[in-house]
């Protein structure tokens, strides 16, 4: 099954993550880690992709990554609308 996108984008919180990432001064490989301590199997690889929005993301990945991060659903889609112009 083909993965679907929009404007070439496989997911649009990418961005996101990678701020809250940031300002929580944690690196790709502890977020994966500690996402991987709640069952979410993602290498930091997996992580960098999510990033630049190569990778789809599920939705429980997206739960335990605002878990982790500690922020919300706003949070992680706010300035989201961009990429449906």
């Amino acid at each position: 099954m083909k993965t679907k996108n929009i404007n070439g984008y496989f997911n649009i919180v990418g961005s996101n993550i990678r701020k809250y990432r940031e300002l929580k001064g944690i690196s790709q490989r502890e977020l994966a880690n500690k996402l991987n301590l709640l069952g979410v199997n993602l290498y930091n690889s997996d992580i960098s992709r999510i990033e630049n929005h190569t990778l789809f993301i599920r939705d429980y990945e997206q739960k335990a990554i605002c878990q982790v991060l500690g922020i919300t659903y706003d949070q992680l889609f706010e300035n989201t609308n961009k990429y449906f112009e």
